[in-house]
């Protein structure tokens, strides 16, 4: 009897095949969505300068801004100026006895 289910020899896509249908998707998902560039463009704009809260407001401006000039890349480095002291540690028992 044929067993049912999970992965078998030389079933599924081949390793390193790209998912033709995923990549076609995206692009014509792309051409759409830029369609609505300037709409989208406006509404951020609309809700930046009118919108009530501020945490909408600052939204639309992020956005607005990522689209103009790209996310900021983000650059994790640590400085310390302070001078290497070396560091005491003590081991203390406890016998439990007073």
């Amino acid at each position: 009897m044929a067993s049912h289910g999970g992965m078998r020899e030389g079933s599924g896509r081949p390793a390193g095949a790209g998912n033709k249908a995923t990549s076609e998707l995206k692009l014509n998902l792309s051409e759409l969505a830029r369609e609505y560039t300037n709409d989208a463009l406006d509404a951020l704009v609309e809700v930046m300068q009118s919108s009530q809260s501020d945490s909408a407001r600052i939204a639309a401006a992020t956005a607005i801004l990522d689209r103009g000039y790209g996310r900021p890349t983000k650059i994790t480095s640590l400085e310390v100026n302070a001078p290497l002291m070396p560091t005491k540690i003590r081991l203390v028992a406890y016998t439990g006895v007073d």
